[in-house]
């Protein structure tokens, strides 16, 4: 996997690439500001960006932005190129460009919370899961997007169980996973699942991922 980071901290970007490198992860480019972000993806076609929210000049949000910049523009050419997942590595939940990152997109996203990465598997797990295309957000980030967004009125119809898995879908978490965190079969929550899908009106489609749609509805974005 070909990675881009983008984090100002130098030990920690150093550590990033380290990290990465070890376990068998091509660092392409290792960059300090949004600027030199989408300058390093135009340059090397990275497969994911690993992104911090709070970059220079200003420490604000200019990494987000610039990772939300990177999601909705077109793909770069030539055209078998597309745009690279991205994974949000940071210490704050920016709500505004959060939400607006998580909806530019069905496929490879994340946001996990730097002081709450507790283990190195877990977070390379969770590295590869978005650079498939798949969907890693941390339970905090899900949190504050629910405190300060107003959820579809069509949850109302998903049951408390259906909406506890869904909850555990929009952490990231497989199937396999959520039955042990519930302590069900694996056939049990392929039914929620279902059922899940069914209530919210996301039919089989070739070109969108109901799992990620279903979590989008959830957070409300």
């Amino acid at each position: 996997m070909r990675v881009v980071i983008a984090e100002d901290l130098v030990l920690l970007r150093e550590g990033l690439a380290a990290l990465l490198a070890d376990a068998g992860h091509e660092v392409v480019a290792a960059v300090g500001d949004g600027d030199a972000l989408l300058a390093a993806v135009e340059a090397h076609d990275p497969d994911l960006a690993l992104v911090d929210v709070r970059m220079p000049p200003d420490f604000r949000d200019e990494g987000l932005r610039a990772a939300l910049a990177l999601r909705k523009s077109a793909p770069p050419h030539p055209p078998h190129r597309a745009r690279p997942s991205i994974l949000i590595l940071s210490q704050h939940v920016e709500e505004r460009y959060a939400s607006e990152l998580l909806a530019s997109g069905s496929q490879g996203v994340g946001y996990l919370l730097k002081d709450r990465v507790a283990d190195v598997q877990e977070f390379l797990s969770a590295l590869r899961r978005v650079a498939d295309g798949g969907t890693a957000i941390d339970h905090e980030v899900v949190s504050q997007l629910l405190t300060h967004r107003r959820r579809t009125d069509v949850l109302d119809d998903l049951t408390p169980r259906e909406r506890e898995v869904l909850g555990l879908m929009a952490e990231g978490h497989t199937n396999a996973l959520i039955a042990e965190r519930l302590v069900v079969s694996p056939g049990a929550v392929e039914k929620h699942i279902a059922n899940v899908f069914s209530k919210l009106d996301l039919p089989p489609s070739e070109h969108q991922h109901r799992r990620v749609l279903a979590v989008l509805t959830y957070l409300g974005v």
